[in-house]
């Protein structure tokens, strides 16, 4: 593979013209694809399979015109103090709001709060349950605008208007944390680099291969069903993944000019060797992303294929485009007028990084580091044990939200429960008497001691499927609420057995609940075929036991610590004012799943961009102990930068109001943290430096039917060497030039590592410069770009 990305590299490099303008040809025809697309759709949970699921199927064909599938509406309204809504003013003005509601389009029914029995004892507060005929995605911009409409026309009359449901929309996401992330991304990168122009490249690639993946997400919509959630999910890792690929060949790139290689030769040895890392890692964020399709449910599996293809883009580019655009910078990539003396000391080799006394300090201590970094971890992961799952509702809106307004207002005026009423389906169509069946039905919801209110049944056209009310005395996504879902459905088994019908609970919080208990269940099998496959990808970039199994370990040390904070801090309300968190609650139950996903995917990349070179230079000779330290001498730089930057992305989202945001944030953001600092830069060296050359064994027979994928460039190495093995480029210290050939676009050979200058600045100029007819010379190097791994 290495021989292959380095010819790759290569060409990319000498007809960049020609990539950049197939890659401009491919953006304008997916963006006119895009703009014709019918978009993303809401993203409503479909569970297959799920009790939940057959009673929605069974209503969308018994009762059409409930709209089981819909987007629905609770407008809250409450009377000024003092004052009552059954007095004939404030009653005659809320009839008008309803009938205003009616009207409005997409609404298939609207429940007159004073027909329907839906004032609170007081007379305050009351509510119309508004349902429409479209998903939550496809609620018009009028159907918005009338519910506008009705909050300002009450207002106007005294009345407090709220309104709470899918059918609501929601607020404008605000793009604090993706300016704060590219802002802080650009600022690491020209820190790391101490170039502009290196600094721009990274973020220039990444900006245009996410634009292709979104563009291409949103084309997708002619012939998928995509979540909205989807689009989402695609541009933060797309963009995070492709600065890391860029930062990591562009620094490898930027090494081989130092090492005196002409920028074509120094690209296609770039993209040979750091390429090949960048391959491996984003196979293993693919594979865990395109694992969330098997959880079964339709809204994770586009988010998961989407992103995998958001990272597949960001590895092509990172491939092709990235090359191209180097072919253009040349060597103009290495003027570091921003580099601080420190920097420019360590180009010219005097002193240490901190990266590299970092190694050298836990390859002495590797024992006392092991048992302080893993019992860390495992006291942050005590309260995963207390873990509890739920789906997001309104009570976790921001305080002031007309959602949570809504929430808090129904809670005060009839109980939590009516937040979140359960639909109960009586399929009576093998029974010998569906009424008697209904009824037994009602009986039994109503002697169950959490039901604050059981509505009557009503039939279908047929006579044979009843549809029942229930409204819980508990909040819905408390636990008291889940019971009483399981409680019920216990009951339907001993219906089904006196009446021959089937009792099924559904309705968009018993959904939730389903929704979660899969999520639950799903968990262990996910973290199995992810974790399986990704060992079997490390298996063969590694070619050791030892590196999978550590790596792998090592993720799921991040995972339980990550899940202990998040519990900590929204569960148990540990540092909630720090944080802004108003109310605890459980763990939103798509979060651990997605955090698994994502996390495992950067895990992965740091490991691989780390440990690659690592092994690269115990493949050339390097005992174990010294290859940590070159590989952190090479590589810690650049997964610090990334890691950096992915931390600052991800904690941009704590600045949101909302509670699900903040928790996605943290949650990401201390992951991230966990597993690049804690496992990767901490715990790997100290393992890799206690079992020595053990690290990389392999068992005979499975090194005989692995194929070698060269993943560090030795075979490319090796051609190289011996097409040309008088011939290796001379080393180019800082300040001091070196003759080359000047190339198309003047790209010759490098002139200096650090503060580049032209070739009649007197002040670059060293007296080592004159002939030496024991060192090869600027012809000879020119000799190695013409090699057999080079195609016409």
């Amino acid at each position: 593979m290495a021989t292959f990305l380095y010819r790759l590299g290569r060409l990319a490099f000498r007809r960049r013209r020609v990539v950049v303008m197939l890659w401009v040809a491919v953006l304008a025809a997916i963006g006119i694809g895009a703009m014709t697309a019918p978009g993303t759709s809401s993203g409503a949970l479909s569970v297959p399979g799920t009790q939940s699921q057959r009673a929605i199927d069974l209503l969308r064909k018994e009762f059409p015109q409930a709209s089981a599938d819909g987007a629905t509406a609770r407008v809250v309204f409450e009377a000024p103090s003092g004052q009552k809504l059954t007095s004939a003013a404030n009653r005659a003005e809320v009839e008008s709001l309803v009938a205003r509601l009616e009207k409005s389009p997409q609404v298939s029914g609207v429940t007159d709060p004073f027909a329907s029995g839906l004032v609170s004892r007081s007379g305050t507060i009351a509510y119309a349950q508004v349902s429409y005929k479209v998903a939550q995605a496809d609620v018009g911009a009028a159907a918005h605008a009338v519910q506008t409409d009705v909050v300002a026309q009450g207002e106007k009359a005294g009345l407090q208007v709220s309104l709470g449901g899918n059918a609501v929309e929601n607020k404008t996401t605000s793009k604090a944390a993706e300016l704060i992330g590219v802002g802080v991304a650009a600022v690491v990168l020209v820190i790391t680099f101490g170039s502009m122009i290196a600094a721009g490249l990274p973020l220039l690639t990444a900006i245009l291969g996410v634009a292709a993946a979104v563009l291409s997400v949103t084309l997708a919509t002619h012939f998928f069903d995509l979540a909205s959630s989807s689009t989402t999910l695609a541009l933060m890792l797309g963009l995070a993944v492709a600065i890391d690929y860029a930062l990591f060949i562009v620094s490898r790139y930027r090494n081989e000019i130092r090492d005196g290689h002409e920028p074509e030769e120094a690209c296609g040895r770039a993209v040979g060797t750091a390429g090949s890392a960048v391959v491996f890692a984003g196979l293993t964020v693919i594979v865990a992303l395109s694992g969330l399709s098997v959880i079964g449910i339709g809204m994770l599996t586009s988010m998961g294929l989407a992103s995998a293809f958001a990272v597949t883009v960001a590895v092509i580019i990172a491939l092709t485009l990235l090359p191209a655009v180097l072919g253009f910078a040349g060597l103009r990539i290495m003027n570091g007028t921003l580099h601080t003396r420190r920097m420019k000391a360590l180009e010219r080799g005097e002193g240490e990084s901190m990266g590299v006394r970092w190694a050298k300090f836990v390859t002495r201590n590797p024992v006392k580091v092991l048992a302080v970094s893993v019992a860390g971890l495992a006291l942050l992961a005590i309260p995963t044990m207390s873990l509890k799952m739920a789906l997001n509702d309104d009570s976790g809106k921001p305080p002031g939200s007309t959602q949570r307004i809504a929430y808090d207002t129904l809670s005060k005026g009839f109980g939590p429960g009516f937040n979140g009423p359960l639909t109960v389906v009586v399929d009576a169509r093998d029974s010998d008497d569906p009424k008697a069946a209904a009824q037994d039905a009602y009986t039994m919801l109503g002697k169950l001691d959490d039901v604050a209110a059981v509505r009557p049944p009503s039939f279908n056209q047929a006579g044979d499927v009843a549809l029942l009310g229930a409204v819980p005395k508990s909040a819905p996504t408390s636990e008291a609420t889940k019971d009483l879902v399981g409680e019920i459905r216990d009951h339907g088994a001993a219906l089904h057995q006196d009446t021959g019908a089937d009792l099924m609970v559904t309705g968009l919080t018993a959904v939730n609940i389903d929704v979660s208990t899969k999520l639950s269940d799903a968990l262990i099998p996910y973290l199995a075929i992810v974790v399986g496959l990704a060992l079997i990808l490390l298996l063969l970039v590694f070619r050791s036991i030892v590196i999978p199994l550590k790596a792998a370990l090592g993720f799921l040390l991040s995972v339980v610590s990550t899940l202990g904070v998040l519990v900590a801090v929204f569960q148990w309300g540990w540092l909630k004012d720090v944080f802004g968190v108003d109310q605890t609650g459980p763990i939103v139950s798509l979060l651990p799943i997605v955090l698994i996903g994502v996390v495992f995917g950067l895990a992965m990349d740091y490991e691989v961009f780390l440990v690659s070179r690592m092994r690269e230079e115990y493949v050339h000779g390097a005992e174990p102990t010294q290859a940590v330290v070159q590989g952190f001498r090479h590589s810690g730089r650049v997964v610090t930068a990334a890691a950096v930057i992915m931390v600052s992305v991800f904690s941009g989202f704590l600045l949101d109001d909302e509670a699900l945001i903040k928790s996605i944030g943290l949650g990401l953001a201390a992951a991230v943290f966990f597993d690049a600092f804690v496992v990767r830069m901490t715990i790997v060296p100290a393992v890799m430096a206690l079992l020595g050359h053990r690290s990389w064994t392999l068992p005979k027979w499975l090194d005989r039917v692995l194929p070698d994928v060269d993943v560090e460039g030795e075979k490319l190495r090796h051609a190289l060497e011996a097409e040309q093995p008088d011939s290796a480029p001379e080393p180019v210290l800082a300040g001091v030039a070196a003759t080359g050939h000047a190339g198309s676009d003047d790209h010759g050979a490098p002139r200096a590592v650090t503060g580049v200058r032209s070739s009649d600045d007197t002040e670059t100029q060293a007296p080592a410069q004159k002939a030496d007819p024991t060192q090869p010379q600027a012809p000879a190097r020119r000799k190695l770009l013409k090699n057999p791994l080079r195609r016409s």
